[in-house]
């Protein structure tokens, strides 16, 4: 039976995924083989021997240690677009209420009426002050035309913006789902340029960290309104104040709030709610449940964030699911172990993403713990499961 441990309340729909007669699922397993997370923090997280994935329940990883699960043969999981309906309605939100200053408009009807104030004195001369333009005709930039960004950008064109997305790295998937009236460019300057709204949708990593900062701000129309729904680290915090305080900035809109922001003027802090959907979250959970499944069960890997997407159908009476750094001569390393032994090969696949790369390796007959200390004692080995049917 297989151990999977929660580490924040995981949807009961995504626990239905896992099958009460193949695992057992709790907070308080103690040698998992596979963890479910939403944002619990693992940085500092000591995985047991056992630990073979982490499932996020979420597109953000960066409150799992990506680079010493890799090199522990620990395979990461996230669940992309499975919460992209949920955030695409919170940045249309957004961009309603930073234009419209919806917000502030609301917060003076309370303040008048807690001042015992007959508000409807008082509406035609208050509402003066939170006058904002349409969107319609104005142009937004979609920094990041992922999951959640090309559908962003496909209902941006539907309320009547211009839309400009910048993705360096734009996949084949996303640019077939995206809008033929969405311009899109490699560039980030170009966007920073001419958009009246700009919308950010990265992940946060040492590429992108404080990307929205002085230097990004100065390229900016005046006036300019932003809107962060990714990660509250893409922006530099201090220089976008101080482009609130002068004008520079007209509104920032974001998920990620701080004192600091708090405390800057034309800020509508939302308390990180992008997500927080009862459709998303069973999405999320139901999608990372599976990709756990699927990769104890069968050794197949989809949505991983730190080794790459593999699948094989099962042919064989065993299975060997080899992690192992992306090294010259490797694979037939592997091969050669178990053609010495006489184990035929019935079907095999080997792939790779950036430093690691993922073999699995489908034969006719059993391998044992000899042939499997070989290969695990091959300079570059991280991790090998040997899976039965």
């Amino acid at each position: 039976m297989y151990q999977i441990k929660t580490l924040n309340k995981i949807s009961a729909a995504g626990l239905k995924a896992l099958d009460a007669k193949t695992y057992a699922v709790s907070d308080s397993v103690a040698d998992p083989d596979g963890i479910l997370v939403r944002s619990a923090d693992m940085l500092e997280y000591q995985f047991p021997q056992s630990l073979r994935a982490i499932a996020r329940a979420g597109a953000g990883t960066n409150n799992i240690p990506i680079q010493r699960c890799s090199e522990e043969g620990i395979v990461v999981f996230n669940t992309p677009g499975a919460n992209a309906n949920a955030v695409k309605e919170l940045v249309v939100c957004a961009l309603m209420m930073a234009s419209r200053k919806i917000v502030q408009g609301s917060k003076w009807v309370d303040e008048q009426v807690a001042a015992g104030i007959d508000v409807t004195t008082v509406v035609e001369k208050g509402k003066g002050a939170f006058v904002g333009p349409e969107i319609m005709g104005k142009t937004l930039g979609v920094v990041g035309l992922g999951a959640i960004g090309v559908q962003v950008a496909n209902i941006a064109t539907k309320l009547g913006m211009n839309v400009i997305g910048y993705d360096p790295f734009l996949s084949v998937h996303s640019a077939l789902s995206l809008s033929r009236a969405v311009q899109v460019t490699n560039q980030l300057d170009p966007v920073l340029r001419s958009a009246d709204y700009i919308t950010i949708h990265v992940p946060q990593n040492k590429d992108t960290k404080g990307m929205i900062n002085a230097e990004a701000i100065t390229k900016m129309q005046d006036g300019v309104h932003i809107v962060n729904m990714a990660r509250g680290g893409l922006v530099n915090e201090e220089d976008l104040i101080a482009a609130l305080r002068s004008g520079k900035v007209a509104s920032y809109v974001t998920d990620f709030p701080s004192n600091a922001l708090a405390a800057a003027p034309n800020t509508i802090l939302i308390p990180h709610l992008g997500a927080s959907t009862p459709e998303s979250e069973d999405n999320c959970a139901v999608m990372a449940a599976q990709e756990l499944r699927d990769y104890l069960e069968s050794g197949v890997i989809h949505n991983s964030v730190n080794f790459p997407d593999a699948d094989l159908p099962w042919t064989g009476a065993a299975r060997l699911c080899v992690i192992h750094r992306n090294s010259p001569g490797l694979l037939s390393s592997i091969t050669s172990i178990l053609s010495d032994e006489k184990i035929n090969v019935e079907n095999l696949t080997n792939k790779s993403k950036g430093e690691y790369a993922y073999t699995i390796v489908d034969v006719a007959a059993a391998v044992s713990d000899k042939e499997l200390d070989a290969i695990r004692s091959i300079e570059g080995v991280l991790r090998v499961r040997y899976l039965t049917r």
